[in-house]
Protein backbone atom coordinates (compact mmCIF):
# COMPACT_ATOMS: atom_id res chain seq x y z
CA UNK A 1 0.00 0.00 0.00
CA UNK A 2 1.20 3.52 -0.56
CA UNK A 3 1.90 5.32 2.26
CA UNK A 4 2.05 9.07 2.07
CA UNK A 5 4.05 11.56 5.02
CA UNK A 6 2.53 14.87 5.40
CA UNK A 7 -0.22 16.87 6.80
CA UNK A 8 -3.41 17.40 5.28
CA UNK A 9 -3.16 21.73 5.66
CA UNK A 10 0.40 21.29 3.86
CA UNK A 11 -0.31 22.77 0.16
CA UNK A 12 2.43 20.30 -1.54
CA UNK A 13 0.67 17.65 0.18
CA UNK A 14 -2.79 18.72 -1.17
CA UNK A 15 -1.55 17.79 -4.60
CA UNK A 16 -0.04 14.18 -4.05
CA UNK A 17 -3.26 13.64 -2.56
CA UNK A 18 -5.53 14.78 -5.05
CA UNK A 19 -3.32 12.76 -7.74
CA UNK A 20 -3.84 9.71 -5.41
CA UNK A 21 -7.66 10.27 -5.51
CA UNK A 22 -7.59 11.08 -8.92
CA UNK A 23 -6.08 7.48 -9.53
CA UNK A 24 -8.11 5.74 -7.21
CA UNK A 25 -4.98 4.72 -5.50
CA UNK A 26 -4.77 2.72 -1.90
CA UNK A 27 -2.91 4.76 0.41
CA UNK A 28 -2.03 5.36 3.75
CA UNK A 29 -1.36 9.02 4.88
CA UNK A 30 0.80 9.78 8.04
CA UNK A 31 0.51 12.67 9.48
CA UNK A 32 4.04 15.04 9.77
CA UNK A 33 5.05 17.98 10.02
CA UNK A 34 3.50 21.66 11.29
CA UNK A 35 2.29 20.41 14.80
CA UNK A 36 2.57 17.07 14.09
CA UNK A 37 6.39 17.24 14.07
CA UNK A 38 8.28 13.70 13.03
CA UNK A 39 10.68 15.84 10.76
CA UNK A 40 13.79 16.36 12.95
CA UNK A 41 13.35 12.03 13.48
CA UNK A 42 16.51 9.98 12.25
CA UNK A 43 13.74 7.88 10.66
CA UNK A 44 12.05 10.46 8.57
CA UNK A 45 15.26 11.91 7.47
CA UNK A 46 16.15 8.48 6.10
CA UNK A 47 13.60 8.56 4.06
CA UNK A 48 14.30 12.33 2.81
CA UNK A 49 17.16 14.05 4.27
CA UNK A 50 16.04 17.41 3.51
CA UNK A 51 13.22 16.97 6.42
CA UNK A 52 10.51 18.08 4.43
CA UNK A 53 7.23 16.74 3.47
CA UNK A 54 5.60 15.21 0.99
CA UNK A 55 7.43 11.95 0.81
CA UNK A 56 5.88 8.49 -0.46
CA UNK A 57 6.72 5.40 0.30
CA UNK A 58 6.01 2.64 -2.33
CA UNK A 59 7.06 -0.45 -1.48
CA UNK A 60 10.74 -0.32 -1.59
CA UNK A 61 10.89 2.83 -3.22
CA UNK A 62 10.95 6.50 -1.74
CA UNK A 63 10.24 9.50 -3.45
CA UNK A 64 10.30 13.64 -2.46
CA UNK A 65 9.50 16.64 -3.69
CA UNK A 66 6.02 17.34 -4.74
CA UNK A 67 6.26 17.28 -8.05
CA UNK A 68 8.66 14.51 -8.60
CA UNK A 69 5.49 12.62 -6.86
CA UNK A 70 3.43 13.78 -9.39
CA UNK A 71 5.79 12.05 -12.11
CA UNK A 72 6.40 9.11 -10.49
CA UNK A 73 2.53 8.24 -9.90
CA UNK A 74 1.68 9.57 -12.85
CA UNK A 75 4.12 7.14 -14.55
CA UNK A 76 3.48 3.96 -12.53
CA UNK A 77 -0.03 4.65 -12.25
CA UNK A 78 -1.38 6.70 -14.85
CA UNK A 79 -0.36 5.39 -18.28
CA UNK A 80 -2.94 5.56 -21.12
CA UNK A 81 -4.37 8.91 -19.47
CA UNK A 82 -4.17 12.63 -19.38
CA UNK A 83 -1.70 12.07 -16.62
CA UNK A 84 1.03 10.33 -18.32
CA UNK A 85 0.27 10.25 -21.90
CA UNK A 86 2.62 8.34 -24.47
CA UNK A 87 3.75 11.29 -26.63
CA UNK A 88 7.14 12.61 -25.50
CA UNK A 89 5.81 16.25 -26.36
CA UNK A 90 2.40 15.82 -24.34
CA UNK A 91 4.53 15.36 -21.58
CA UNK A 92 6.83 18.05 -22.00
CA UNK A 93 4.18 20.19 -22.35
CA UNK A 94 2.73 19.73 -19.00
CA UNK A 95 6.27 19.74 -17.51
CA UNK A 96 6.56 23.24 -18.73
CA UNK A 97 3.66 24.39 -16.39
CA UNK A 98 4.44 22.50 -13.89
CA UNK A 99 7.73 23.68 -13.82
CA UNK A 100 6.72 27.31 -13.98
CA UNK A 101 4.12 26.92 -11.67
CA UNK A 102 7.09 25.92 -8.83
CA UNK A 103 9.81 28.65 -10.00
CA UNK A 104 7.23 31.27 -10.30
CA UNK A 105 3.30 30.57 -9.52
CA UNK A 106 3.91 28.70 -6.20
CA UNK A 107 7.10 31.24 -5.30
CA UNK A 108 5.14 34.22 -5.74
CA UNK A 109 1.79 33.10 -4.05
CA UNK A 110 3.32 31.76 -0.84
CA UNK A 111 5.53 34.90 -0.56
CA UNK A 112 2.35 36.76 -0.51
CA UNK A 113 0.57 34.06 1.25
CA UNK A 114 3.43 33.65 3.90
CA UNK A 115 3.87 37.56 4.24
CA UNK A 116 0.09 38.44 4.38
CA UNK A 117 -1.76 35.53 5.90
CA UNK A 118 1.00 33.62 7.65
CA UNK A 119 2.99 36.80 9.18
CA UNK A 120 1.53 38.09 12.46
CA UNK A 121 -0.42 41.47 11.61
CA UNK A 122 2.12 43.43 13.78
CA UNK A 123 5.10 41.64 11.16
CA UNK A 124 3.93 42.76 8.03
CA UNK A 125 5.74 44.20 5.76
CA UNK A 126 3.79 46.12 3.62
CA UNK A 127 5.41 46.84 0.72
CA UNK A 128 6.33 42.94 0.16
CA UNK A 129 2.96 42.10 0.75
CA UNK A 130 1.77 44.52 -2.53
CA UNK A 131 4.73 43.26 -4.43
CA UNK A 132 4.00 39.59 -3.62
CA UNK A 133 0.58 40.14 -4.40
CA UNK A 134 0.81 42.21 -7.51
CA UNK A 135 3.40 39.37 -9.05
CA UNK A 136 0.74 36.78 -7.76
CA UNK A 137 -2.05 38.54 -9.84
CA UNK A 138 0.07 39.28 -13.31
CA UNK A 139 0.46 34.96 -12.92
CA UNK A 140 -3.44 33.94 -12.77
CA UNK A 141 -3.40 37.07 -15.79
CA UNK A 142 -0.85 34.62 -17.50
CA UNK A 143 -3.33 31.72 -16.64
CA UNK A 144 -5.77 33.42 -18.12
CA UNK A 145 -4.44 34.04 -21.37
CA UNK A 146 -3.37 30.35 -21.66
CA UNK A 147 -6.70 28.89 -20.15
CA UNK A 148 -8.91 31.13 -23.59
CA UNK A 149 -10.72 28.14 -25.41
CA UNK A 150 -9.87 25.70 -23.11
CA UNK A 151 -11.23 23.96 -20.31
CA UNK A 152 -7.96 23.04 -18.44
CA UNK A 153 -4.50 24.49 -19.13
CA UNK A 154 -3.72 21.82 -21.91
CA UNK A 155 -7.25 21.76 -23.55
CA UNK A 156 -10.15 19.61 -23.00
CA UNK A 157 -8.81 17.21 -19.99
CA UNK A 158 -6.97 17.05 -16.65
CA UNK A 159 -3.45 17.00 -16.93
CA UNK A 160 -0.63 17.01 -14.30
CA UNK A 161 -0.40 20.82 -15.19
CA UNK A 162 -3.66 21.57 -13.85
CA UNK A 163 -2.37 19.52 -10.02
CA UNK A 164 0.49 21.57 -10.01
CA UNK A 165 -0.54 24.97 -10.47
CA UNK A 166 -4.80 24.20 -9.66
CA UNK A 167 -3.80 23.90 -6.54
CA UNK A 168 -3.48 27.30 -5.29
CA UNK A 169 -6.65 28.35 -6.69
CA UNK A 170 -8.96 27.50 -3.28
CA UNK A 171 -6.25 29.03 -1.25
CA UNK A 172 -6.23 32.24 -3.58
CA UNK A 173 -10.00 32.79 -3.95
CA UNK A 174 -10.49 32.30 -0.33
CA UNK A 175 -8.98 34.64 0.98
CA UNK A 176 -11.50 37.53 -0.66
CA UNK A 177 -9.60 39.79 -1.85
CA UNK A 178 -9.87 42.47 -4.74
CA UNK A 179 -8.64 40.24 -7.81
CA UNK A 180 -8.05 41.34 -11.62
CA UNK A 181 -11.01 39.88 -14.14
CA UNK A 182 -9.98 36.58 -14.20
CA UNK A 183 -13.87 34.69 -15.91
CA UNK A 184 -11.33 31.98 -17.89
CA UNK A 185 -9.45 31.08 -14.01
CA UNK A 186 -12.69 31.40 -12.48
CA UNK A 187 -13.97 28.90 -15.01
CA UNK A 188 -11.36 26.75 -14.59
CA UNK A 189 -11.76 26.68 -11.12
CA UNK A 190 -15.33 26.07 -10.96
CA UNK A 191 -14.97 22.63 -13.01
CA UNK A 192 -12.08 21.55 -10.79
CA UNK A 193 -14.26 22.16 -7.80
CA UNK A 194 -17.12 19.71 -9.48
CA UNK A 195 -13.84 16.61 -9.18
CA UNK A 196 -14.66 14.96 -5.81
CA UNK A 197 -11.05 14.21 -5.18
CA UNK A 198 -10.16 18.43 -5.18
CA UNK A 199 -12.82 18.90 -3.14
CA UNK A 200 -11.71 16.44 -0.63
CA UNK A 201 -8.12 17.03 -0.77
CA UNK A 202 -7.67 21.04 -1.74
CA UNK A 203 -10.86 22.13 -0.24
CA UNK A 204 -9.25 21.64 3.01
CA UNK A 205 -10.12 24.95 5.31
CA UNK A 206 -6.63 26.65 6.44
CA UNK A 207 -7.96 29.03 9.22
CA UNK A 208 -5.88 27.72 11.74
CA UNK A 209 -2.53 29.07 9.92
CA UNK A 210 -3.71 32.55 10.01
CA UNK A 211 -0.76 34.34 11.95
CA UNK A 212 1.24 31.55 12.33
CA UNK A 213 5.01 31.90 10.53
CA UNK A 214 6.15 27.89 11.94
CA UNK A 215 5.41 25.58 9.43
Amino acid sequence: MLKIWGRRNSFNVQKVMWLVAELGLEHKRVDAGGDFGLLDSPDFRRLNPHGQIPVIEDGATVIWESHAILRYLAAAYGQKSAFWPDDPGARAAADQWMDWTLSKLQRDFMDFFWGWYRMPEAERDPVFVEDSFGRTNRDFLLLEGQLTGKGFLLGDRMSLADIAAGTALYRYFELGLEYPDLPGVRAWYDRLQARDAYRTHVMVPFGELYGRRRH
